[in-house]
């Protein structure tokens, strides 16, 4: 219902801001303003999609949880959307999205209303530790002949 709503309001409140503003400024400056706010839009939009996509890279490098900056992208690309639409509320709550205290509030706003589960295998996780430069371990091997009732041959299991 309540997307309903929103898919209600939203275009009135636009047709009466368009009207209001229309009226006070004029047809072109109006139309202007909507051209200038998606070109700066789509220029901020890319600037911290950017920053964003660094944020999630990282995560994935250290292993850590990738949920905080997954959403602050996809509310950036939201913003990159209302920003492209004509309008000006869009475009105020598109500019308001792109600001990172705000995408942060939203973000702890949506996690304490989400119960995510996870599972686990029993064991402790470890953490990603990198052995380039790291130390070497020696160690010996040995080789060990299949049993002698054994046929050394592929198994009846693959192709010949």
């Amino acid at each position: 219902m309540w997307l309903f709503l929103a898919f209600l309001a939203v275009p009135l409140i636009e047709i009466g801001l368009f009207i209001q503003i229309g009226g006070w400024l004029g047809l072109w400056p109006t139309l202007l303003i909507v051209v200038i706010t998606a070109l700066l839009g789509t220029a901020l939009v890319r600037q911290q999609g950017a920053l964003a996509l660094t944020q999630v890279r990282g995560s994935f490098e250290n292993l850590n949880d990738p949920t905080e900056p997954l959403a602050h992208g996809a509310m950036i690309l939201f913003s990159g959307a209302l920003l492209l639409t004509p309008g000006f509320f869009t475009d105020a709550v598109g500019f308001t999205l792109l600001i990172p205290a705000v995408r942060t509030s939203v973000f702890a706003a949506l996690k304490s209303r989400i119960k995510v589960q996870s599972f686990s295998n029993g064991r402790p996780r470890q953490p990603h530790q990198n052995t380039a430069g790291g130390t070497t371990i020696d160690g010996d091997f040995e080789e060990v002949p299949p049993p002698a009732n054994q046929p050394s041959g592929p198994s009846g299991w693959t192709k010949h």
